[in-house]
């Protein structure tokens, strides 16, 4: 069975930073498509993608809010993904989710990404920044 927890938020102020981690066990999560969602606060609010990787070293996927502030990164002997924030902002505030899909290169994981075409879910982080 596949299960991922997502850890490392909390709150900061604005301008600062956080590595979330996103950790599997049941799984491997080397050769595959990983990515970080978010939902901000109120439960209207959809979710939206931040971040991908294809952790078969091909590459990286970051939405235009996500871009040059977020860096995405593995870790395999950790079987380990993190989503580095840099440059935070209050409108970052949201509870922040791992997911993973099997996808066989950078350009199939940032389309599932991007349309939430990922089967695995782990639970969510909070990250709050305040101003």
């Amino acid at each position: 069975q596949v299960r991922l927890m997502a850890s490392g938020g909390s709150s900061v102020q604005t301008g600062g930073s956080l590595r979330l981690s996103c950790t599997a066990s049941g799984y491997t999560l080397t050769n595959n498509c990983v990515g970080w969602f978010r939902q901000a606060p109120g439960k209207e609010r959809e979710r939206e993608a931040v971040a991908g990787i294809y952790t078969g070293g091909e590459g990286t996927y970051y939405s235009d809010s996500a871009k040059g502030r977020f860096t995405i990164s593995q870790d395999n002997a950790k079987n380990t993904v993190y989503l580095r924030m840099n440059s935070l902002k209050p409108d970052d505030t949201a509870v922040y989710y791992c997911a993973t899909e099997a996808a066989a290169n950078l350009k199939s994981c940032a389309d599932r990404v991007r349309t939430f075409g990922v089967r695995f879910w782990g639970q969510g982080t909070q990250v709050t920044v305040s101003s």
